[in-house]
């Protein structure tokens, strides 16, 4: 048996169990039916026992998972008494590593509309591997970025779920030759200095993807700048040395620059809500629930046809939970 057991899988287990149905219980949970079926399979795994028997017709419990049934209602239910037993949750912290980035913002403010009675306070740490830290310390909860970019220690003591491939862009001074572009294909930027935040302790992650994506494309890596906090610091310093800037196609306006998406191929960012593991809060529940919900309607996790994304990024997006 487990030392310790994840109240979701616990939730995923009894809505397939009163659903007898994937994707129903999916449904009700707001979650995708991939995910849900990993987390009952890996509930399965961690108790040594099968609790489902699936056919192409239907869904059953075996003598396990109807043993399982009041035990996982029992603990849910315990658990739902504790968190109320104190009044109101504190409130969720969650970063959107800086107040211009849309995919996180989008997320959020969906989470408020679903669940107004819950307070999710934004914080503002710019870069993952910068908010990971706080995480895993417990001065923030939540996050959103490239989680395959973190420290593997780091990822060992977080969760996360894939959120959306988002499409990338360079942001180019107003004088450049390729600003008249509507759209950049890589090749055209052969030959350039590319800034892509190297030397930012708090944004490797990111660095990292600059030096996947430029390998062998004749692109460099813009040198180090003074680390700048805050966006008024960032356009100063990068006034200095107008770098093309390697951006997400949401990167917010720059005065004297213009963004322009980059193709053939088209980049994609994978971006995840990461969270510390084994925390229970049910702002993260309704968290989860809006991006999976944004997810499918705005299509955040279709891929273009031949769009570009890591190896290690695709190995993790397949297990994310």
């Amino acid at each position: 048996m487990p030392a310790h057991l994840d109240p979701r899988l616990l939730r995923a287990f009894l809505a397939v169990a009163e659903e007898l149905h994937f994707t129903r219980a999916a449904a009700r949970l707001y979650v995708a039916q991939q995910a849900l079926s990993r987390d009952v399979r890996r509930l399965e795994r961690e108790l040594g026992a099968e609790l489902f028997v699936r056919t192409t017709r239907q869904v059953t419990l075996t003598d396990d998972g109807e043993r399982l049934v009041p035990h996982a209602r029992e603990v849910l239910r315990a658990l739902d008494d504790l968190l109320a037993a104190f009044g109101p949750a504190r409130p969720l912290l969650v970063d959107l590593n800086s107040p211009g980035l849309a995919t996180g913002r989008l997320v959020l403010h969906r989470a408020r509309e679903l669940a107004p009675e819950h307070e999710l306070m934004a914080r503002f740490e710019s870069g993952l591997t910068g908010a990971a830290g706080e995480i895993v310390a417990g001065r923030l909860d939540a996050s959103f970025g490239r989680y395959a970019g973190l420290d593997p220690v780091l990822r060992a003591r977080l969760d996360h779920q894939l959120v959306r491939y988002e499409p990338m862009a360079v942001l180019l001074p107003e004088g450049h030759p390729l600003a008249s572009s509507e759209e950049i294909p890589l090749s055209a930027l052969a030959g350039e200095r590319v800034y892509a935040g190297a030397g930012n302790p708090r944004t490797p992650e990111w660095t990292d993807l600059a030096r996947l994506l430029f390998e062998g494309r004749g692109i460099e890596i813009a040198p180090p700048v003074p680390l700048a906090v805050g966006e008024e610091e960032f356009r100063r310093i990068m006034a200095k040395d107008p770098f093309p800037i390697l951006a997400a196609v949401g990167f917010p306006a720059m005065p004297g620059a213009v963004l322009r998406p980059l193709v053939d191929p088209v980049p994609l960012s994978p971006v995840s809500l990461v969270w510390r593991k084994g925390l229970v809060h049910p702002a993260l529940d309704v968290l989860r629930r809006a991006a999976v919900e944004l997810g499918f309607a705005r299509g955040w996790l279709e891929r273009p046809a031949g769009g570009w994304i890591p190896a290690i990024d695709m190995n993790m997006a397949c297990t994310h939970k």
